[in-house]
C-alpha cells in the first residue's frame, strides 16, 4: 500500500532555517572540502562570515 502524506503533521516551520554550505581548505591536506550546516534565518550573515 502506498503511504499517504500527513498535512497535520507539518507545522510549517521548515522555513525558518537555512542550508549554508562554504567552501574550505583541509589544513592538513591542502584539499577544499564542503561544510555544510542548518542553521536560523537570523545567523545567516553570522555562519558565513566564520
Amino acid at each position: 500500500m502506498a503511504k499517504k502524506t500527513v498535512a497535520s503533521l507539518q507545522t510549517g516551520d521548515g522555513r525558518t532555517f537555512s542550508k549554508v554550505i562554504r567552501v574550505v581548505k583541509s589544513p592538513k591536506t591542502g584539499a577544499y572540502m564542503f561544510a555544510e550546516e542548518m542553521v536560523p534565518n537570523e545567523k545567516v550573515k553570522e555562519a558565513i562570515a566564520k
